[in-house]
């Protein structure tokens, strides 16, 4: 991470993490979730906030019990801090294209059973560059700090004009069940299955919405959870059902827990996202990989 600061002259010292945890916090609308993007702790956002106001000597954010908005001088230093932060992503880009490594970040699972056949075929075509591959629940898995150059995301493409989203393929959904649920005897289940039950959803980073149901067949009771752990804990446990990919499926075993495919819910659409000013070549050729990833192999004649 850089540590860079951005000095605007001698009384005013902007350091680059007040910067990341306003935009994080415009961004999320909460300074909750702001901490949860950045890894950090409710009380150290807060505190970066407030220095960077005291820094620039005026308000940036109106906080209510409800909301967090910008004041109309905080919308343009908003802009600015987005601008800055830009340019330092792309910095810390471009030492690491020369570095040996490309980053992706992945939510809840990279590309389930894909993930080692793809690692494999990334080592024969790129032997002195590691993949590596990092958890991240931000919303653009952690490309707009500059702390990953791909992230594989699920259901719909990143909503942020600074990113391009490449469609690699598709998932089948798969329902997360407590090995003591008599569901769990069926070898496959059906939305209906769900009525009067209880799912845990995970409105961030998750591939569930209640829009998948009919009002007939639509879950009795939401569970909101936020990340992958805090979801397989609650199914394990019994305490509500849960749906998600063939990847998590493939990816996410535990015990107390049994995937079973749901034939007639929709296919979950898998995205590449990266920089859409990103010359890499390394981007170019792991999004070409991941997309061979997902054609059906051809039976040997």
């Amino acid at each position: 991470m850089c540590s860079v600061n951005v000095l605007y002259d001698d009384r005013m010292n902007v350091e680059l993490r007040y910067l990341r945890a306003l935009v994080a916090v415009v961004d999320s609308q909460t300074f909750t979730d702001a901490a949860i993007d950045l890894g950090t702790s409710q009380a150290a956002v807060s505190r970066s906030v407030a220095a960077l106001e005291r820094a620039l000597g005026l308000r940036i954010l109106q906080r209510t019990t409800r909301n967090v908005t910008p004041t109309a001088a905080g919308q343009r230093i908003i802009e600015h801090a987005r601008r800055v932060l830009d340019e330092v992503a792309l910095l810390e880009r471009e030492a690491k294209d020369q570095s040996g490594e490309l980053r992706v970040s992945y939510a809840w699972s990279a590309l389930g059973r894909r993930t080692v056949t793809l690692q494999h075929k990334w080592d024969e075509a790129h032997p002195g560059v590691r993949l590596i591959w990092v958890q991240s629940n931000a919303p653009a898995g952690g490309l707009a700090n500059g702390s990953v150059e791909v992230a594989v995301v699920r259901r719909r493409p990143v909503n942020d004009n600074r990113f391009a989203s490449t469609l690699i393929g598709t998932e089948s959904r798969y329902a997360a069940i407590a090995k003591a649920d008599p569901l769990a005897r069926r070898r496959f289940l059906r939305l209906s299955d769900f009525s009067g039950r209880t799912i845990a959803v995970d409105h961030r980073t998750g591939t569930t919405t209640e829009d998948l149901w009919s009002d007939e067949s639509r879950p009795a009771l939401v569970r909101l959870v936020q990340g992958v752990d805090e979801w397989l804990t609650l199914i394990s446990t019994g305490q509500a059902m849960g749906m998600s990919s063939e990847a998590t499926a493939a990816q996410n075993p535990r015990p107390g827990i049994v995937y079973r495919p749901v034939r007639d819910a929709p296919p979950i659409s898998v995205f590449l996202a990266s920089w859409k000013d990103d010359p890499s070549v390394l981007v170019s050729d792991f999004t070409r990989l991941a997309r061979e990833a997902f054609v059906p192999e051809q039976p040997a004649l």
